[in-house]
């Protein structure tokens, strides 16, 4: 039987959740083979983005107690994007489905029943979806309104409220992995990979256990990575409004000319307002600048410390072959 699916879980500092975690996406998995969705060969893969807690302990205690459970480990911290990146790379090898979901249980893990579902209609990819956003502060409301809104006006394809749950094939992750950029911002990428897909709506459920691990700082972080890695709408803009603010300057000259106007006030009023300007361009530039500094460098995206995933497949792999050779 086909249809070998891994779910990847990041995780970083999250020894209360993850216990809890782990049982539902087993009960899942369980009833998936159970229902002859999946194959018996598939896995839950918990991907330890260099915690300081017991996290990769309780990952370990998990291996020993049932198979069902494995885990790569990262030598440090290496960020929420890499630790999905990682584990896609990982479960690409030996998966036919790749699923994507948060440690903290706030994105539905029943909605992997739907998602299987869709992809047996033949969808590639099927992006989970929030409903809406009711139990949201007014702030991160109206701030995830105007990212939305201003990322689709500067041209970016992103699917409105869908963070990183997602389904996607071999086919889609092997594609995926083509993309070797530095600055990785999945949530834009995977859409540009244009396969057939699919949407699963569902409501996200508050935190359980533990601390957020996206506080404002990190999620402005992502934003403006993801407004810098897709898009050069940002220096379009800069470029125009220098030439408006150059057109204005030359008005005032005429205008000087031939008014009453002091022209002590009207040069302090221009030096402000084309410095400031020069100076916000200048450092706008220097970032993509630093970002294509960055490309240059090649540097991995991750280190992987301890990979418990692979030898489960590699074992299964030699000892199929073992009994052909025997045959």
């Amino acid at each position: 039987m086909q249809n070998t699916l891994t779910i990847v879980v990041p995780c970083y500092n999250e020894e209360e959740m993850l216990p809890e975690s782990a049982k539902v996406f087993a009960k899942i998995t369980r009833q998936l083979i159970l229902n002859q969705k999946i194959s018996p060969k598939s896995k839950i893969l918990f991907v330890d983005d260099g915690s300081t807690d017991q996290t990769w302990h309780i990952i370990k205690e998990l291996e020993q107690q049932d198979a069902l459970f494995s885990g790569l480990k990262f030598s440090r911290n290496f960020g929420h994007q890499n630790a999905l990146l990682a584990g896609m790379q990982t479960a690409v090898k030996f998966s036919d489905w790749i699923v994507t979901i948060d440690c903290d249980l706030q994105d539905d893990p029943q909605k992997i029943f739907n998602m299987v579902n869709e992809t047996l209609k033949g969808n590639q990819i099927v992006y989970g979806v929030r409903k809406a956003r009711t139990k949201d502060s007014w702030f991160k409301l109206n701030s995830a309104e105007l990212f939305y809104t201003l990322m689709q006006k500067m041209g970016v394809n992103l699917i409105k409220d869908h963070a990183d749950f997602r389904l996607m094939s071999k086919k889609a992750v092997t594609s995926l992995l083509t993309y070797t950029e530095e600055d990785l911002f999945l949530r834009g990428i995977v859409p540009k990979l244009g396969y057939q897909s699919s949407i699963v709506y569902y409501d996200r459920a508050p935190r359980m256990l533990g601390e957020s691990k996206y506080p404002l700082k990190k999620m402005l972080q992502l934003a403006f990575s993801g407004l810098t890695s897709l898009t050069d709408f940002p220096l379009k803009f800069i470029t125009g409004t220098g030439l408006v603010i150059f057109s204005i300057g030359m008005l005032s000259l005429i205008i000087t000319a031939f008014a009453n106007v002091s022209a002590l006030t009207l040069l302090n009023l221009s030096l402000w307002t084309v410095g400031g300007m020069v100076l916000f361009a200048i450092g706008l530039v220097g970032i993509y600048t630093y970002k294509a500094l960055l490309e240059s460098k090649r540097r991995p995206h991750f280190l992987v410390e301890v990979d418990d995933y692979t030898p489960m497949f590699q074992s299964h792999l030699n000892l199929k072959k073992n009994i052909v050779k025997q045959a």
